[in-house]
Parts: structure tokens; sequence; C-alpha cells
């Protein structure tokens, strides 16, 4: 006897009962693949009748696209067609040499190698722009390079003549003083170093007041390098105050006299470059120094005097403008283009003299100018009578 499930079967009644079950499953697993293989039959027969469909329609689509978009009576788009083909080809063999240079293993070729070629578009635009912009910076450098010989201006000889006739009956500051500046009394050792001391206490300070500071100095024996190399610095403020900037011209002296014991032998520099390479010395102490202590012209000595007064006559401008000069430098570099040499000693005194006396920095005395009609700034700076009655008057009270 066996036991099945709890239950106690014969053997041969568990045999056919195992047969029959095993035969059921047999047969719903058949059922089951044949409904599983006709559904997929069905569903391949379906996918085929759709791609056949969907090539149906591309065919059809590309015809259609082709006869509207490449009609054969159109001959312009035929045209343009062949002209973007001649383009390509063109554009390959521009680019063919570089290719097989390229495959041999040689080097691309440099700019300056190849021609410039014209180009369309944002390129073409930068590079006009560059272009514009090298061209504007070559013109301005060479322009401020190269020094031009200069125009005169008009009736500049009758203006001089005018200036000389005007300061010669007033007596300027710069008459009397520079007499005494020169140090004509001294040995020529002495003499230089003496020079080029009061020019330097002289710069943006009154002649009366460096012509005083010059006398203390040498009152008390320190015109001499020397002397000023072994005295204190504070001394030597002292008895220059109060020229414009003592301190700082207090240090510059000492510093020039010890330059010049030693590298000079107690003299000074001789040449412009040397004199400029001292502290203190711009090129207007240079250039006068050379001429006074050396006899040497090499340029003109402009101050603020000569500064204000060619600009006012309209002598200098700017190189390239009509615009004033900004400097006494650049009214030097500007007035040596087209005045004569042996004008250039001259044209500093009798400028200074005539800005002192009657070209004033305020308030010009053009009343009293006869060279009105030849100046193109004059009663322009003067104020006028309007203005002065503008001011409120004070009514006395009873």
């Amino acid at each position: 006897m066996s036991i099945f499930g709890g239950i106690y079967i014969k053997p041969v009644k568990l045999l056919i009962f195992l047969f029959f079950n095993l035969k059921l499953d047999v047969t719903h697993k058949k059922k089951q693949n044949r409904v599983i293989s006709g559904a997929a039959s069905k569903f391949s027969i379906a996918g085929r009748v759709l791609n056949a469909m969907n090539r149906r329609n591309y065919s059809s689509t590309r015809c259609i696209s082709a006869e509207s978009l490449n009609p054969r009576s159109d001959d312009s788009t035929s045209g343009l067609r062949a002209s973007s083909r001649k383009k390509r080809l063109k554009k390959q063999e521009d680019l063919e040499p570089l290719e097989k240079d390229f495959r041999k293993g040689t080097s691309l070729p440099d700019i300056e190698d190849t021609p410039y070629k014209k180009t369309n578009g944002y390129a073409s635009f930068l590079t006009s722009k560059l272009n514009s912009y090298i061209k504007s910076t070559e013109a301005s450098t060479s322009a401020s390079s190269i020094k031009a010989s200069g125009k005169p201006p008009d009736d500049w000889e009758k203006v001089i003549e005018g200036i000389r006739k005007m300061t010669s009956s007033e007596v300027a500051p710069v008459d009397t003083v520079e007499r005494d500046r020169t140090g004509s009394f001294l040995p020529p050792k002495e003499r230089r170093f003496y020079v080029l001391i009061g020019t330097l206490l002289s710069s943006q300070t009154k002649d009366h007041v460096t012509t005083a500071a010059v006398d203390r100095l040498l009152q008390n024996g320190l015109l001499t390098p020397e002397a000023i190399d072994k005295a204190d610095e504070s001394t030597i403020k002292e008895l220059i105050y109060p020229v414009g900037f003592y301190t700082r011209k207090a240090t510059h002296v000492k510093k020039v006299a010890n330059i010049c014991l030693t590298k000079y032998d107690g003299d000074i520099p001789s040449t412009l470059e040397e004199l400029l390479s001292l502290p203190g010395v711009g090129p207007k102490i240079a250039h006068l120094v050379l001429h006074v202590a050396w006899n040497d012209v090499q340029g003109i000595c402009v101050d603020t005097h000569v500064h204000r007064i060619c600009n006012r006559l309209g002598w200098v401008s700017k190189p390239g403008t009509k615009q004033k000069t900004s400097s006494p430098e650049e009214t030097r570099v500007a007035l040596q283009q087209w005045l004569p040499k042996e004008e250039w000693v001259a044209i500093n005194f009798l400028l200074v003299g005539f800005g002192q006396t009657i070209c004033t920095p305020l308030r010009p005395r053009c009343g009293t100018c006869s060279i009105t009609e030849l100046c193109p700034s004059a009663f322009k700076e003067t104020p006028s009578a309007s203005s002065k009655l503008k001011k409120p008057i004070k009514s006395k009270k009873p």
C-alpha cells in the first residue's frame, strides 16, 4: 500500500492517476503553443504589410519632391547650381596645393608667403579695421619722429622788431638780474659753477628772490663745490630760503657739488646730456647753463614767459594740429623748427623782458602794446569794462 496526500492508494490506481494528469498537461501546453504561434504569424504578416506600405509611400514622396524641386524647365536654378559647383571646385583647387604639401610632410606656408585675397563677412571687416589702425599708427609715428622744416609765421620779424622797441624803453627785472647772474667777476671755473647754482635756484622763483639767495651764499663763502660739499644741508636751506622748493633745491645743490668734485674735478659738465643727468636740471636750465657758462648754443631756452607769449602770438602749435603747446619743452621743439639759429639766444631775454613788463600772465597790457594788430590774442585776455561794473557798489549809510 502507498501513501499519497495522506490517503492509502493501491499502486495500479496511482499509476493510472499520474498518467492522466501528465496527458492533460501536455495537451494544455500544445494548445498554448498553437495560440502563440498563430498570434506571432498574424503579427508578422501585419508587419510585412506595414513595411510594404511605408516603402510605397516613401518612393512616391521622393518622386514628388524631386519633380517639384528640380523642374527641367527652370534654367535660372540650373545656372545657380552650376555656379555653386564651380565655386566649390575652385575652392578645392585652391586647397589642393596645401593638402599636397601637408601630405608630403612639409610645413604650411607663412602668412607673408600667401597672397592677400578678398574675404567676405565679419573677417573682412576686422581685417579692414586692423589695416586702417596700422596705417594711422604708422602715419602718426612718422609725423612725430620726423622733424619738418617748419614754415615761419607771417610777420614774425615785424613782431620781434616791435617787441625790441617796446622793451628798450622799459627796464625789466631780467635786464638787471641777468648781468649779475653771469658771475663775470669770478675766475672761469668758479664762474661756471656760479652760473649752474644760480640757474638751478631760479626755477619757479622770481628773479629778485633768486638774486638775494645767491648773494647770501656768496657772502657766506658757499659758492664753490668744495664749500657746499662740506656744509650742512640745513645751512644751505636756511640761506636759500624763500626760493621755490628750497628744501628740495638744497638737496640738489649738495648732490651737484659732490658730482662736480668727483667726476669733473670741481668744474661743471660741458655737454647737454651730462647737464641733464644732474639732479634738478631740466632742458631749460641745461640749455641756459650751456650757453652762459660754455658759450655753446644747442637749443632755445624756453621758460614760462617764452612759452606763454609764443602761444599768444600763434607761433607754435602741437604737431599736425592748431592746438597750443602744453609745455615749455613742446614750445622749444616747435619754435626751433622755424626760428633762425642766430635768434635762439636773443629770443629768450627778449620775450622774458616783454612778459615781465607788458605781456604779463594776468591782465596783459594790450592797450600799451604796439603789435596788437599782429597778435591774434590781443585784448582777448583783458577784462572788459562791463565785467568791472558788475561788482556791487557799497553805498554809505547816512
